[in-house]
């Protein structure tokens, strides 16, 4: 009997622990399944649901969670177009960084008067797109220099000569490989020069030194010139008080030679 009864005591023992372990996993299933239903109406609830109904701080802490990806962000970027190099002007200030040049009575000097007007042709041609090197009389760039032109500027004789002794001239190089475009040049400068100051030109006075001039020899052989502005005497007015429309006829000139404009007519 007392055998019957461990046995029974056993068996009902192995019921209540299988029963207790069933009420265990059904519950843990419920509760799975009731966390499952939470987190799916939490989640149709924050989509749908105004910004304005939830706080501030859940609120932040959604949109964050919604805009951030998970792994490295790349930007790409186009690539940096590299800038063609602009056309390169030479440009002479005459008898800078060497001497005054010609020296009127009341101290004013050719190098002067060169320089002033050499700026504003610099700075017109920048504007223009080019590449503006300016230039002392005996730079050392001068050497093999290579440009699409160079031009010398300078001034005449500040002394009285005569009634006539006013107006401008201009000559190529004699020294280039390509002489039809030094003349072509001094062609355009002519030509463009007079029409922005109209000034006379004075063949005349054409020296040895402006034919052979020592650039000529120096730059590599392209196309060059050299432009005497007028006279510092009879010319004065213009040279010192309208530089802007001595400079501008310099370019000018420039300009047509390099862009292959017509001139004179033709």
């Amino acid at each position: 009997m007392e055998i019957q009864a461990n046995n029974l005591q056993q068996s009902s023992s192995h019921r209540t622990e299988s029963v207790a372990g069933e009420v265990v996993r059904q519950t843990s299933r419920h509760l799975g399944v009731v966390t499952l239903v939470a987190i799916v109406v939490a989640t149709i609830y924050t989509i749908w649901t105004p910004a304005s109904s939830i706080p501030g701080g859940a609120a932040r802490s959604i949109a964050l969670a919604l805009s951030t990806e998970v792994g490295p962000q790349t930007t790409s970027m186009p690539p940096t177009a590299t800038p063609e190099p602009r056309p390169i002007i030479g440009v002479v200030s005459g008898h800078l960084g060497n001497d005054a040049g010609a020296v009127c009575p009341d101290g004013l000097t050719e190098v002067d008067i060169n320089l002033e007007i050499a700026n504003r042709v610099q700075a017109i041609l920048e504007q223009a797109g080019f590449q503006v090197d300016l230039l002392n009389e005996f730079d050392t760039r001068l050497t093999g220099y290579r440009a699409q032109a160079l031009v010398s500027i300078h001034s005449d004789s500040c002394d009285f000569i005569n009634e006539i002794a006013t107006g401008f001239k201009v000559t190529g190089s004699l020294e280039s490989q390509v002489p039809q475009e030094s003349t072509r040049l001094a062609a355009c400068l002519t030509d463009r020069y007079a029409e922005r100051t109209e000034m006379q030109y004075h063949a005349g006075s054409i020296t040895f030194d402006m034919t052979f001039y020592h650039a000529y020899r120096e730059i590599a052989p392209d196309t060059a010139a050299i432009i005497e502005v007028g006279f510092m005497n009879l010319d004065r007015d213009m040279l010192v008080n309208h530089p802007d429309l001595v400079a501008q006829g310099i370019a000018d000139g420039i300009l047509c030679y390099v862009f292959q404009e017509p001139f004179g007519g033709l």
